[in-house]
């Protein structure tokens, strides 16, 4: 499942009359980064949630057909990640799903997504996040998000000043994580929370640069740092 709903404020005036998904950083949508991702890493259908400029996004997605995209209309409510994941549910079918965010572009000097299918144990864990080290990543402000432990398991910052790794946009979960949720918008954070907290959320760190394009200058800077990777 790719997060393309958004409103993409921060965007602006980039976002005045595309969703964020269709925004451009080298060449490509940051949708396409994502899809374009996914399908290498052997997915063969991706649910997306549209719902600014959701026609234009439609559009643009009908051309694809690697991976196969089924959108999800929240055309008359956002409903954040989690209430997002909840109303897809029966888009998703009963393996276990990537959900993704679509403001992350990578460069991968490992095999990143394929390291996140081969932590994935449902009988230990909840969801399972792909990290990046705060340390050379592009657009990501904060101190951070998590621990982690020898055996993969997370543990949020909490009230320490810094953590090392930041959650960069992907992971991969139950298709029916979310169903226990409110009705209308919901973050998945407080379901990532009770994760950890019985020692079910685990992740894994990328070899390679972390872009968060969350804003005109992060994707100039990414678009620059692309450019000087070729």
């Amino acid at each position: 499942m790719v997060l393309a709903a958004g409103l993409g404020t921060r965007m602006r005036p980039l976002t005045n009359d595309r969703p964020k998904a269709l925004v451009e950083v080298g060449g490509r949508s940051l949708i396409d980064h994502v899809l374009d991702r996914l399908a290498e890493a052997g997915v063969e259908k991706a649910v997306v949630n549209v719902h600014w400029f959701a026609d234009r996004l439609e559009s643009h997605l009908a051309g694809r057909t690697r991976p196969a995209v089924v959108i999800s209309d929240e055309r008359a409510e956002l409903l954040e990640t989690g209430g997002g994941l909840k109303k897809a549910r029966p888009l998703l079918g009963d393996d276990p799903v990537f959900v993704a965010n679509i403001d992350s572009v990578w460069i991968d000097r490992g095999d990143a997504l394929g390291d996140l299918i081969r932590l994935w144990d449902p009988e230990r864990m909840d969801a399972a996040l792909l990290l990046a080290r705060r340390e050379g990543s592009i657009g990501f402000e904060g101190g951070g998000d998590f621990f982690l432990g020898d055996d993969g398991q997370l543990t949020f910052r909490g009230e320490a000043a810094s953590a090392p790794y930041a959650y960069m946009g992907v992971h991969i979960t139950r298709p029916d994580y979310a169903d226990g949720g409110p009705d209308g918008p919901f973050s998945l954070s407080p379901l990532w929370r009770q994760s950890a907290a019985e020692g079910r959320l685990f992740g894994c760190v990328l070899d390679g640069d972390w872009m968060h394009v969350g804003d005109p200058q992060a994707r100039d800077e990414a678009e620059a740092r692309l450019k000087d990777e070729k």
